[in-house]
């Protein structure tokens, strides 16, 4: 009987559910300190995850957790790229 695959979960940012890793929005720091959206989910630095719901979108923006998740100053146009990317939907 083969074991059962474990399905990594990650806890979003904005609202602190937890939930499936490939059902969140990843945003990462790398080493040079650029932050922007992992499509993939593998690329190198340092991780945030959001949920896909225009509620924690909203919630990033407002109290800037991103700020706070990288301790960095998070410049608005990546607020503004994580808006427009998502907050569509």
């Amino acid at each position: 009987m083969p074991a059962e695959k474990k399905i990594p979960m990650r806890t979003c940012i904005a609202c602190r559910q937890e939930k499936p890793k490939r059902d969140m929005l990843r945003i990462v720091k790398n080493a040079q300190g650029e932050i922007g959206i992992d499509f993939s989910g593998k690329a190198a630095g340092r991780g945030a995850y959001i949920c896909d719901s225009a509620d924690c979108i909203k919630r990033l923006r407002k109290y800037r957790l991103l700020n706070k998740a990288f301790s960095a100053d998070v410049p608005e146009e990546v607020y503004r790229g994580i808006e427009e990317e998502y907050g569509a939907k």
